[in-house]
């Protein structure tokens, strides 16, 4: 079996960085995440971050982060988002890209990840440009014996009447479609609407996990109202197929009772 945990939206804000912007204690949530996925057995392979790693995007937010993530005891996949701002994030983390979009690929546990930026410097929307289009067709072609997990923070659009800044736009949703199609994808995983949801789009399962921020009200209709709530996404592989268990996380659960192993087993 392969393992895995989907985080998105951190947002995470240092002390110091001068956010007023944040209504959640956003490094507290993530440390507690981190807590929760250590404490998991089995352990986690590795984790995906996909994106609005930090709130601001400035340079002490993301040495915040790296702090916050380091006691995790597995890989990181880390995406950029529409909060992200990749000139930070190349200089805090090293990698030596100055401020180009941050796509990469990499096996980890049998699987082949291939991560893309859907960043729009200064937009809410995002999309995918023409050199991650050409990185995209030549990595699917790589590890062909590897099922593939596609993060992206933006989703792709499912429907035209969507709100236009939730969703990738709806050519880049289009190609997209037309370079997966037939694949080896066991799903896409993204972010950035602060939803719980898993979609087919064109064969293709759409896993969008709410994040370490705040939820959306998905019973009010008439504006967006934003609510507490917190979670990740769990995910194991198995020779049966991919599962995925959303993990709530806050507002903290009121225990209304216990059963214990032996009489869970007893069951039949």
């Amino acid at each position: 079996m392969t393992r895995f945990v989907h985080l998105t939206d951190l947002h995470i804000s240092h002390p110091d960085s001068g956010d007023t912007m944040l209504r959640t204690d956003t490094p507290a949530q993530v440390a507690s995440a981190v807590a929760a996925i250590n404490r998991l057995d089995p352990a986690p392979d590795f984790v995906i971050a996909s994106g609005d790693l930090t709130n601001i995007g400035d340079p002490r937010s993301y040495g915040l982060l790296q702090d916050i993530l380091a006691p995790l005891k597995m890989p990181v996949v880390l995406a950029l988002g529409n909060h992200d701002r990749r000139d930070a994030f190349h200089s805090v983390f090293q990698t030596g890209r100055g401020d180009a979009p941050h796509f990469h690929d990499r096996a980890e546990a049998g699987l082949h990840i291939i991560t893309l930026d859907t960043l729009i410097p200064g937009k809410v929307s995002g999309t995918i440009c023409d050199v991650q289009f050409a990185f995209l067709a030549e990595a699917l072609e790589r590890a062909p014996d590897l099922p593939k997990v596609i993060v992206a923070h933006h989703p792709p659009r499912m429907d035209p009447n969507e709100l236009p800044w939730a969703t990738l736009d709806q050519p880049t949703s289009d190609r997209l479609a037309d370079v997966l199609r037939g694949r080896n994808v066991l799903g896409i995983l993204s972010g950035h609407v602060h939803i719980n949801s898993v979609r087919m789009w064109h064969g293709v399962p759409l896993y969008v996990s709410q994040g370490l921020n705040s939820t959306v009200d998905l019973i009010e209709r008439e504006d967006m109202r934003i609510v507490e709530g917190t979670g990740f996404a769990l995910f194991d592989l198995r020779a049966s197929g991919l599962s995925v268990t959303f993990v709530p996380l806050t507002p903290d659960a009121r225990e209304l009772g216990r059963l214990d192993v032996a009489r869970l087993r007893s069951f039949s």
